[in-house]
């Protein structure tokens, strides 16, 4: 019987790792890999403590900065796909059962979900090539990689427009490009972004392909819905801002999650709506998706489950 099962090794994952191993909590991490998201970054230029760092290296030292903690069981390569509630034990908590991909059983106590989310991708020819060498996903970690370049924004919502704005004190020239005729997000960013002659909005674009040379993004190919005309547009980085998806299917079921998908939690705790289940980083509704915070989060999740298996109830006290 474990005293927590953390799902995911991500940031906000190994975070939690090391605190519950600090803690003497008995604890498994079932992660497939290391590093989330990051990992495809060739240069992350925000991670505290760091000046700048690559995503392959910092998976290297989240992963060897956990391992040097024995007191962690670690499921590596492994992926947690199904979690079913059991009775409350002798001091009334509840039991969970995780089980696994590889076909392992693990019973504990608490539960904390730091499994992350996916971006949502384009599906274009290039954009699986040119990943982290022009194509990037979060506009608050990449925008100042690109400064003094052309870029493309591809989306008409929030997080487009969010993207526009972080990338305006760095790109040299800013083409956001909209599927639809209208933008979707809000007002006040929208007039924000039209308030720079840097940017421009090409409205009814398709992004049909992303080319380079072989290392490095040099343009995309684009339908003008309007015209019916394949276009080229020459830039050295594409921002595709298009949304997330949280990896949220395996808990959906158990606990309350938002029309997004975001489990749903207590901002203060960490708690979901079923007791006994945590969850932290970008699976949740937080507002900023970030790897900074998502350990900060999983660190306070981890603490108010230690509080919960000793019994102690701060809200109370």
């Amino acid at each position: 019987m474990y005293d927590v099962v953390i799902i995911g090794g991500g940031p906000g994952g190994v975070a939690a790792g090391i605190y519950a191993a600090r803690k003497k909590m008995k604890t498994v991490l079932i992660t497939d890999t290391f590093g989330g998201q990051s990992l495809v970054s060739n240069e992350i230029g925000n991670w505290i403590g760091d000046t700048q760092i690559s995503g392959f290296d910092l998976a290297q030292r989240l992963e060897n900065h956990l391992k040097a903690h024995a007191d962690i069981e670690i499921d590596e390569g492994d992926l947690a796909t199904k979690i079913r509630p059991l009775d409350s034990n002798e001091v009334g908590l509840r039991k969970f059962e995780v089980k696994t991909r590889n076909g392992k059983t693990f019973e504990t106590k608490t539960i904390l979900l730091v499994c992350g989310s996916s971006r949502k991708k384009l599906g274009v020819p290039g954009e699986k090539e040119y990943e982290g060498h022009g194509v990037a996903y979060c506009s608050t970690c990449d925008a100042p990689l690109f400064s003094g370049k052309d870029v493309v924004v591809v989306g008409g919502g929030n997080s487009a427009l969010e993207g526009v704005v972080d990338s305006i004190p760095y790109a040299k020239a800013i083409t956001m490009m909209v599927r639809g005729d209208a933008l979707q997000g809000d007002p006040v960013t929208v007039d924000e972004m039209r308030a720079y002659s840097k940017v421009r909005t090409l409205f009814n674009a398709e992004v049909k392909e992303i080319f380079g040379d072989g290392k490095m993004v040099s343009g995309v190919k684009y339908l003008d819905k309007t015209s019916g005309a394949v276009k080229e547009l020459s830039v050295q980085g594409v921002f595709v801002e298009i949304g997330n998806i949280p990896n949220s299917t395996l808990v959906a079921n158990l606990v309350d999650v938002n029309k997004a998908g975001e489990v749903v939690i207590d901002h203060r705790t960490q708690k979901t709506s079923l007791p006994g289940i945590w969850a932290a980083g970008d699976v949740t509704d937080a507002w900023y998706k970030q790897n900074n915070i998502s350990v900060g989060d999983a660190v306070k999740a981890v603490l108010n489950i230690y509080d919960y298996l000793r019994g102690v109830d701060r809200a109370a006290a």
